[in-house]
């Protein structure tokens, strides 16, 4: 999932991919705003299938964080 999730987070983010950890916060590591955060979320939400309720996002600051999120909704590496 990490692999398939890098360079979507990279074309949103405007990042290298080499920057990209499973650790890496969002906003603290890879520079991210809101407005980046919410178009982030669009690209995953439409490449995973899944919806992300915007109550959910407060609980999501790191890479990782969204994979054990998407984990969490059924959604297969």
């Amino acid at each position: 999932m990490f692999e398939k999730m890098k360079p979507i987070i990279a074309a949103q983010l405007s990042v290298n991919e080499d920057e990209i950890r499973t650790e890496s916060n969002f906003k603290e590591d890879l520079g991210a705003d809101s407005l980046d955060l919410f178009e982030l979320v669009m690209a995953l939400e439409e490449e995973f299938g899944v919806e992300i309720p915007s109550e959910d996002l407060e609980s999501i600051a790191t890479v990782n964080d969204v994979m054990e999120y998407l984990k969490s909704k059924g959604v297969e590496a």
